[in-house]
C-alpha cells in the first residue's frame, strides 16, 4: 500500500476530516507536512494517542506508520477549541489531555467507532459551539493579503496595530505578516497541485515572480515546488 491519504468535507465550522495510512518500512513513508495556517486534532488507533498539531511556520516531517484519523480546523478556529492562544501551539505537537484534561471517554468512543473521523468531527463541533473563535479572525484572514500593510489592515478592522498583532497571534499562532505569507504559500501550493504552471501560480497568488515563489517554497517547505507537488 505504501501511503494512502483520504480527505472528506465536514461540518461548515471545520475545514475537513482526513485519514492517512502508512505502511511500516514503506519507501515513501515519511510525510512532509507544510504550513497551511490550520490546526489539526489527530487520533492514532495503533497506540491510542490523541494529539494536536499546531499551526506550522516550517515543514514538519512525520515518520509515523499505521493509521491516523484527524479533523482539520480552518485558520483562526482551532486555538479557541483547544482553549489556548494559537502562539502556544505554533510548530508543536501537543497531547490532547494537556489541553482538555482527561480524554478517556473520547478515546473509548474512538477505539470502538466504525468511523473515528465522525466521532472526532462531532466532538470538535460541540467544542466549537461552546468556544467560538474570535469573530475578528475571519476578517483578518479575508483581508490580510490586501495592500496597505499591518497599519492599513488594523485601520480597516478598527484596531490598533498592537491589538491586531495580539489577536492575530492568539487566533492563528502568527502575527499578520507571517499569516499572510503562510496563506499565500498555501494558495500557491493548491494551484500548483491542480496543474497550474509555476509562473502563472506566482502571478495569481501575489508573488513578484516565479523566482520569488521558489524561494518562499524552499523556506517554508524545505524542498523545491516541483518536488513538493510531484512534478
Amino acid at each position: 500500500m505504501g501511503r494512502v491519504y483520504r480527505e472528506r468535507r465536514a461540518h461548515s465550522g471545520l475545514r475537513c476530516v482526513w485519514r492517512r495510512e502508512v505502511d511500516a518500512g514503506a519507501v515513501d513513508g515519511e510525510v512532509r507536512v507544510v504550513p497551511d495556517g490550520c490546526t489539526d486534532l489527530l487520533f492514532s488507533p495503533g497506540d491510542g494517542r490523541l494529539f494536536v498539531a499546531g499551526p506550522d511556520t516550517r515543514a514538519h516531517l512525520s515518520a509515523e506508520s499505521g493509521a491516523l484519523h484527524a479533523v482539520r480546523f480552518p485558520p483562526g478556529v482551532g486555538p479557541s477549541v483547544f482553549g489556548v492562544p494559537g502562539v502556544e501551539l505554533r510548530d508543536r505537537r501537543v497531547p490532547l489531555d494537556a489541553l482538555w484534561g482527561p480524554v478517556d471517554a473520547l478515546l473509548d468512543r474512538l477505539l470502538t467507532a466504525a468511523d473515528p473521523e465522525v466521532v472526532l468531527a462531532r466532538e470538535s463541533v460541540r467544542r466549537l459551539r461552546e468556544s467560538p473563535p474570535d469573530p475578528v479572525a475571519r476578517v483578518i484572514a479575508a483581508t490580510v493579503a490586501r495592500p496597505g500593510g499591518v497599519a492599513g489592515l488594523a485601520d480597516g478592522i478598527g484596531l490598533s496595530e498592537r491589538q491586531l498583532r495580539r489577536r492575530s497571534a492568539a487566533a492563528f499562532g502568527y502575527g499578520p505578516k507571517v499569516l499572510q505569507r503562510v496563506l499565500r504559500f498555501d494558495r500557491a501550493v493548491a494551484l500548483a497541485r491542480a496543474g497550474t504552471g509555476f509562473a502563472e501560480t506566482a502571478a495569481r497568488t501575489g508573488y513578484a515572480d516565479q523566482a520569488h515563489l521558489s524561494r518562499e517554497v524552499r523556506e517554508l517547505a524545505g524542498v523545491p515546488l516541483g518536488v513538493l507537488v510531484g512534478r
